[in-house]
């Protein structure tokens, strides 16, 4: 009996998307909804056969496709926010961070030529391997949800450093509020 290509799971997830309704649901690993299909979304297409960028525009990166590298550090630019906060034990990315990474999926799309590293992270609390497991889960989450607002997959790296690299140091909740994060970072604007 002959065995399956390995290229069978990939198109089953292909034909899975390709069939979903933007009232759809798209879940991680823990079951936890990470795209609920609410309310619309930006980059979805205006019947223009052109995605929304969410104002991303201005220079050449070297792809051949035109955008604004300063909208990365304009404060009233969602671009300038690549710090994503979790609550406590979940990988559920919550509205205002799906807003953000939204302007980010955007801006990969518009760019293929950039890259980004997705750093996980987690509070202090738990094993040192379990905090790895769900700093993975958090950078996966948000990985996800940038494939699935336009961003491809060759643009992406994640990684996960638990409670390894604390953003501050302290025993209470405000301390593990910061320390639950993601970081998106773009490799060589740094």
């Amino acid at each position: 009996m002959k065995t399956l290509p390995k290229t069978v799971p990939l198109l089953f997830v292909v034909f899975l998307f390709a069939g979903c309704e933007s009232t759809g649901s798209v879940r991680d690993d823990d079951g936890a909804t990470i795209v609920d299909g609410q309310g619309d979304q930006a980059g979805q297409s205006d019947g223009s056969g052109q995605a929304e960028t969410s104002g991303v525009q201005g220079t050449d990166v070297g792809s051949g496709t035109a955008i604004d590298m300063q909208a990365l550090n304009d404060p009233t630019n969602l671009l300038s926010k690549r710090t994503l906060y979790f609550e406590f034990d979940s990988s559920k990315i919550g509205e205002e961070q799906r807003e953000i990474i939204t302007a980010h999926a955007n801006f990969l799309a518009a760019s293929p030529g950039l890259k980004v590293i997705l750093e996980g992270h987690a509070d202090e609390r738990g094993t040192r391997e379990y905090n790895i497991g769900l700093g993975e889960r958090r950078a996966l989450s948000v990985r996800q949800l940038l494939l699935f607002m336009g961003a491809q997959g060759n643009q992406i790296q994640t990684v996960s450093f638990g409670e390894e690299k604390p953003a501050a140091l302290g025993y209470d909740e405000s301390a593990w509020g910061l320390n639950r994060r993601v970081e998106i970072i773009y490799e060589g604007l740094q």
